[in-house]
């Protein structure tokens, strides 16, 4: 079955950073795009960052942009998200999303 794992999530200050990782299975990876999306407290599940199947095709919301860094490695069927410049903003739990699926999240925190 399909699956998707994130990892690397955590406790960082504001202006860290951090790299989440998602480990995916039970599907041809490199044939699918990939996606992070992320959800705070009381708030709706918002976009944060695509990647095409090759990784040639990448987008980022707004309020990422030039901050974060979505990647892929379809060897090793992961894609990554680097985020740099955190804000407390960014506190959210952070989902990869890929093959019409959700993995469980991961806690980012960005606190002092």
């Amino acid at each position: 079955q399909v699956q998707l794992v994130e990892s690397g999530g955590g406790l960082v200050q504001p202006g860290g950073s951090l790299r989440l990782s998602c480990a995916a299975s039970g599907f041809t990876f490199s044939s699918y795009p990939m996606s992070w999306y992320r959800q705070a407290p009381g708030k709706e599940r918002e976009f944060v960052a695509y990647i095409s199947s090759t990784g040639i095709r990448k987008s980022y919301a707004d309020s990422v942009k030039g901050r974060f860094t979505i990647s892929r490695d379809n060897a090793k069927n992961m894609v990554y998200v680097q985020m740099n410049s955190l804000k407390p903003e960014d506190t959210a739990v952070y989902f990869c999303r890929g093959f019409d699926s959700w993995g469980q999240g991961t806690q980012v925190t960005v606190s002092s």
